[in-house]
C-alpha cells in the first residue's frame, strides 16, 4: 500500500531518540477486539452487478500503547483489518494510529499516523478536515483512515494551538460494484485524478486554536490541501465515476455552549476551490434530563438544522436544508446500555433518513452493537434515491481484550 512508504519515514524518526531509550521503561498496555458483524437489506438490490440481500464480516483491531514512566514518550499503534463476505471493496486494511508523541512541559509533538476529530454536533460532522473518511465501514463519517502527519501543540493560557503538517494524502474508500450503498455506477478508485501536479504527495497544512471561555468552548481553524471529499465524475465509456480531489481552502469554527442541563452547539466552514466558494454549517441543541423514571437513565432530546450553500459543480451532499431531531438515551447501568435514534427530514421534499444505534456489554469482555438505517421518500434526481432500497440493521458482536 502506498502510505506504507510514509510510515517507515516516521518510524525511522521516531526509533533513534534518545530520551526515549535513556528514560525508564514503561509497560506496554494491549487491548482491542475481535469482532463479528452482519448486515441484513431486506429489500433487493437496485443496481446490476450488486450481491445479495445479506453479508458478514470478520473485523480484527488489536491495539498497542507504550508510554514511558516519565509520560514524556508515548508510542500508538492501532492496526485495522476486515474481512467482508460479499464486497471485496470493504475487505481493507488500515494504519488507525502509529505514531511517537513527545510531551515537553506546555508543548508536544506527534509524529506518525493518527485520527483527529473535531466537532460537536450530532448530524453532520463539517469541521473534520485532517484525515479521510472510511466510507466503507459507514455512513456517518466517524470512521477515519490513519492519516501521516507531524502535529505541534502548545498549551498557554490564553488557550491551545495545533500546527498540522500533513505529508501523503489518504484516498476515499468506496462501496465496489458487488456493494450496496453505492451510487447507480460504481467508483473506480484506480485511477483518481488530482488537481495539484504532486497528486498524492502533496503536504497540506493546518492551524487550529481551541479554548474556553467560561461555559463557552470555541475552535477555530484553517486547512490548505487537498479536499478530502472528492467530485465523482464519469469515465468517457459511463461505466465508472472517477475521484476528482482539488486543492481547497477551509476555514472553520466550532462552538459549545453549557447552561445547566443545555447544550448549543455550532459547526461551520467556508470553502473555496470547489465550484465557487461556499459556506455550511449545522446548529443545534441538546437537553438532558438526568435520572428519569426514579432511576439513573438519562435522556438527552436534541434538535440540529443544516444548510449547506454550495454550487453543483462541488462534491454532492444530501445536507442541504434539513432537520435533524433525535433522543439518546443512556441507562447508566453495568452494562453501559446506551441507544440514540435520530431522524434527518428534507422539508422541500419527502426524503427521510432515520437511524438507530446501540450497544451494551454482555458478560466482561462481550458488547453487542445495533446500527440500523432507513430511507424513504427519495425520487429519482433526489440525494437519497440511488440508496432508497439500501436500508439496512447490523448486528456486531465484539469480544475486547
Amino acid at each position: 500500500m502506498k502510505f506504507l512508504s510514509s510510515l517507515l519515514g516516521f518510524a525511522a524518526v521516531a526509533i533513534p531518540l534518545q530520551g526515549a531509550a535513556a528514560a525508564e521503561l514503561g509497560p506496554l498496555d494491549i487491548s482491542g477486539f475481535i469482532g463479528v458483524e452482519t448486515r441484513v437489506f431486506p429489500f433487493s438490490s437496485q443496481f446490476s452487478g450488486q450481491a445479495g440481500n445479506a453479508e458478514i464480516s470478520l473485523i480484527v483491531t488489536p491495539e498497542f500503547r507504550y508510554r514511558t514512566s516519565d509520560g514524556k514518550h508515548q508510542f500508538s499503534f492501532i492496526p485495522y483489518f476486515r474481512l467482508d463476505s460479499r464486497d471485496d471493496e470493504r475487505t481493507h486494511f488500515d494504519i488507525r494510529e502509529a505514531y511517537w508523541l513527545y510531551r515537553g512541559g506546555s508543548w508536544e509533538i506527534l509524529t506518525g499516523f493518527n485520527r483527529v476529530f473535531w466537532g460537536v454536533t450530532e448530524s453532520n460532522h463539517l469541521v473534520n478536515v485532517i484525515n479521510q473518511v472510511d466510507l466503507v465501514e459507514d455512513l456517518d463519517g466517524e470512521d477515519f483512515l490513519g492519516q501521516p502527519m507531524i502535529n505541534f501543540t502548545t498549551f498557554q493560557n490564553w488557550g491551545q494551538i495545533d500546527i498540522y503538517v500533513l505529508p501523503g494524502f489518504r484516498e476515499r474508500t468506496f462501496p465496489g460494484s458487488e456493494g450496496r450503498l453505492r451510487a447507480p455506477i460504481p467508483v473506480d478508485t484506480s485511477s483518481p485524478v488530482y488537481s495539484s501536479d504532486l497528486g498524492q504527495k502533496h503536504v497540506d497544512v493546518a492551524l487550529r486554536y481551541s479554548h474556553y471561555f467560561g461555559d463557552l468552548d470555541i475552535g477555530v481553524y484553517y486547512f490548505w490541501g487537498t479536499g478530502r471529499v472528492p467530485t465523482l465524475v464519469p469515465n468517457q465509456a459511463g461505466s465508472a465515476l472517477i475521484p476528482h480531489y482539488d486543492i481547497i481552502n477551509q476555514a472553520g469554527v466550532d462552538l459549545q455552549y453549557t447552561k445547566d442541563a443545555w447544550l448549543f452547539k455550532f459547526e461551520g466552514i467556508i470553502r473555496g476551490g470547489q465550484g465557487g466558494t461556499f459556506g455550511a454549517f449545522v446548529a443545534g441543541t441538546e437537553y438532558t434530563f438526568f435520572q428519569v423514571f426514579g432511576g439513573n437513565a438519562d435522556i438527552g432530546v436534541l434538535a440540529e438544522y443544516l444548510h449547506d450553500g454550495r454550487d453543483a459543480s462541488a462534491p454532492a451532499t444530501p445536507f442541504e436544508d434539513d432537520i435533524f431531531a433525535g433522543m439518546r438515551l443512556a441507562l447508566n447501568d453495568i452494562q453501559d446500555t446506551s441507544v440514540l435514534v435520530g431522524v434527518i427530514v428534507d422539508p422541500s421534499s419527502s426524503e427521510t433518513f432515520y437511524t438507530i444505534e446501540a450497544e451494551r456489554r454482555l458478560a466482561q469482555h462481550y458488547v453487542i452493537e445495533l446500527r440500523a438505517r432507513f430511507f424513504t421518500g427519495a425520487d429519482p434526481g433526489e440525494a437519497l434515491f440511488a440508496i432508497s432500497r439500501d436500508d439496512y440493521v447490523q448486528l456486531r458482536l465484539a469480544r475486547y481484550f
